[in-house]
């Protein structure tokens, strides 16, 4: 009699390196859900621009968003990054995403390739035409780069209070300055459109409620700040909506950084020791 577990019609389950061995510990999702999901099918198609992406990667997010914005025809593919597909390997051999194929030439670093589909010069414009608004707008793409994105995670991955409430402070601190540096009426960062830099902080603005509100009690936007006009004109665009996943999706994806557990992602242990994202 056959002791093998397929023998009986069971298969044993195959574990993520980042569940530590036990099956009831969330880990990333491989699909998107929700609208990001409709939109993923309906981009399935094969096409000559293709984004390759994981679903629950704010960073993926950002060029998504730029695509749909841009109103760019593309194919969206859905890769699992942990297994690093060799389609993916062959664009960027550290086998990250995003990575963005163009016939045949290839290229990686969400903020790379949102100022390559700026300069196809093709649908939408995202950067500003004046050289000054320009400089502006990667000079607080930098600092979302530099400062927020990683306070963010220093938040998230922190396990003792006292650390969560020293790196709460610093990221309000980050976020208070961009606000303060944005076009006094808004409700955007430049005025009344979304350009650049929103599109660059806009799936953490994402995760501020999705991830940082239910595992560290990260508030809303004081009622009638600037702040808070920014944070709902974001989140009611469409090009971000349809681009985003439902709750459960950030939930289950962002459990292994709320617990800081070990095989997480190259930017947990980025944050860890110390260091810029990697």
């Amino acid at each position: 009699m056959s002791t093998n577990g397929a023998s009986n019609g069971f298969q044993k389950q195959e574990l993520d390196p980042n569940q530590g061995g036990d099956p009831n510990k969330k880990t990333y999702n491989k699909q998107a859900t929700g609208e990001a999901l409709k939109t993923a099918q309906s981009r399935s198609a094969e096409h000559d621009l293709k984004l390759y992406g994981s679903c629950f990667c704010p960073f993926v997010h950002r060029v998504w968003i730029s695509l749909e914005l841009k109103g760019l025809d593309y194919q969206y593919v859905e890769v699992d990054v942990y297994r690093k597909p060799k389609l993916l390997l062959d664009i960027n051999p550290r086998g990250l995403v995003p990575a963005l194929r163009h016939g045949d030439w290839g290229c990686y670093e969400s903020t790379v390739l949102m100022e390559y589909l700026e300069d196809l010069q093709q649908g939408r414009a995202l950067l500003p035409r004046d050289p000054k608004l320009r400089a502006s707008s990667r000079l607080w793409s930098d600092h979302i780069n530099r400062h927020i994105i990683p306070a963010f995670y220093r938040y998230l991955q922190a396990q003792e209070a006292d650390d969560q409430v020293k790196f709460a402070g610093e990221l309000k601190g980050h976020i208070s300055k961009a606000v303060d540096a944005a076009d006094s009426e808004g409700p955007f960062f430049l005025g009344k459109d979304m350009t650049f830099v929103d599109v660059q902080l806009a799936p953490w603005i994402v995760r501020l409620e999705k991830v940082l509100k239910p595992y560290r009690g990260w508030p809303d936007p004081e009622p009638g700040s600037r702040w808070e006009k920014w944070v709902r004109a974001v989140e009611g665009s469409e090009a971000v909506k349809k681009t985003t996943s439902d709750d459960q999706l950030y939930l289950d994806s962002y459990e292994r950084y709320a617990e800081n557990r070990p095989n997480t992602s190259q930017v947990r242990e980025a944050i860890n020791s110390g260091g810029g994202l990697p």
